[in-house]
């Protein structure tokens, strides 16, 4: 696909069918991640590959808002790895940037998501025994969006560019 097409077209799919994403297209959502730019190219990210039912229903458990996809990104980040610069660290920044390329991959192999922040982080940690340096940032719900699947209504609304941007 079109890069201007991908960016266009990704959009947050709310409701996903069944049918499990295939191992090719899973793959190239991962390893978009892996040549993902990060500080220093220290790679910090952890992607943590969730299928299994017990995995999945842990993560039910820590959020609503897994809409029934059957493979769901966490996407993590070592905080003691990350490049740190006086009292500020990129561990956070560096993970979102390796999400937003994994987005945006699927999207361009066909499979629809989700960037979801809104889950238990502690209840996480827990339930995959997660290190103390290991921090989730996102979850990202991968899958195939179902016919009734809810549209975004604020997908196409965007500010006109001269409202974002200044030149100096």
């Amino acid at each position: 696909m079109e890069f201007d097409k991908v960016i266009k077209e990704r959009t947050a799919t709310r409701k996903f069918q069944t049918k499990k994403v295939e191992e090719e297209q899973l793959n190239k959502i991962l390893e978009a991640g892996r040549i993902a730019p990060t500080a220093k190219n220290i790679q910090p990210q952890r992607i943590y590959v969730i299928q299994s039912e017990e995995g999945l229903e842990k993560i039910r458990k820590a959020s609503p808002c897994t809409y029934n996809a059957q493979t769901i990104l966490l996407v993590c980040s070592n905080k003691e790895e990350a490049f740190h610069k006086q009292e500020y660290s990129t561990y956070e920044m560096d993970a979102c940037i390796v999400a937003t390329h994994m987005m945006l991959e699927a999207t361009n192999v066909g499979v629809d998501n989700i960037w979801v922040e809104m889950f238990d982080k502690d209840m996480i940690k827990k339930e995959f025994e997660l290190s103390d340096e290991i921090v989730p940032i996102c979850l990202i719900p991968l899958g195939y969006r179902t016919e009734d699947a809810p549209t975004n209504p604020n997908h196409l609304k965007r500010k006109p560019l001269e409202e974002l941007v200044s030149y100096c």
